[in-house]
């Protein structure tokens, strides 16, 4: 009974010792499935060469609309503030009275 009892701490080691694995941990990958996908000749979704994607054109022209810089919104303004630092006819920096910063402003 002894001898049973100090061979149980030793149980635990061999277990992977006798599994006789190949790679240096056993979170390594499979290597055999490794080489079956580098011999795929094609190895992305057949529908990832589908260019006829679906989507709303006015949805995307205001969403690209709204990512633009402000100062791209002052464009074809005619005043002398369009952009924060533009500067007014007095000679001032136009600052927070800008038309881009403005709601509603151009």
């Amino acid at each position: 009974m002894i001898a049973l009892l100090a061979c149980v701490p030793l149980l635990g080691c061999a277990a992977d010792y006798l599994n006789n694995y190949d790679t240096v941990t056993l979170a390594a990958g499979d290597s055999n499935k490794q080489n079956q996908m580098l011999q795929i000749v094609d190895p992305f979704n057949p529908n990832s060469n589908n260019t006829k994607i679906e989507g709303d054109g006015p949805r995307s022209v205001a969403v690209v609309r709204g990512a633009q810089p402000a100062a791209a919104g002052a464009q074809g303004y005619e005043g002398n503030c369009a952009t924060p630092g533009d500067t007014a006819a007095d000679g001032s920096s136009c600052g927070g009275r800008a038309a881009s910063v403005k709601p509603g402003g151009a």
